[in-house]
């Protein structure tokens, strides 16, 4: 099943919980996220303002906007939305399922709840 992602976060959000998401065979099911659009003032393309930051949310959907929070985590966002209109959806939480032992020893736990728990993670 292809997702289109050409469309409102507000819509593309809910499909992306249940899909899943890996990088070189590491892991695992989306279950929670965050949608974002140029209306709402927590998101970093609010008022529709580009920035060299934030370029990627202006992207046709389908695209990464990856970005750190605070100094300290990476934080991926789907973009979603027609080009020219910033729009992502942030991929809070993981259920990890493949690629565990690589999970733990970049992160240095062994409880699998907390590998993927939340952004930046």
């Amino acid at each position: 099943m292809r997702l289109e992602l050409e469309r409102s976060p507000h819509d593309v959000a809910p499909a992306l919980v249940g899909a899943e998401l890996y990088v070189d065979g590491v892991g695992g099911t989306i279950v929670e996220v965050e949608a974002y659009d140029h209306e709402d003032p927590a998101a970093h393309g609010f008022g529709n303002r580009r920035t060299e930051r934030n370029a990627s949310m202006f992207l046709p959907g389908g695209h990464a906007y990856v970005y750190r929070s605070y100094g300290i985590h990476w934080c991926l966002n789907v973009v979603c939305g027609e080009a020219g209109v910033a729009g992502a959806v942030l991929i809070r939480a993981l259920e990890p399922t493949r690629g565990l032992e690589a999970m733990r020893a970049r992160r240095g736990l062994d409880d699998p709840r907390a590998l993927c728990s939340g952004p930046g993670k």
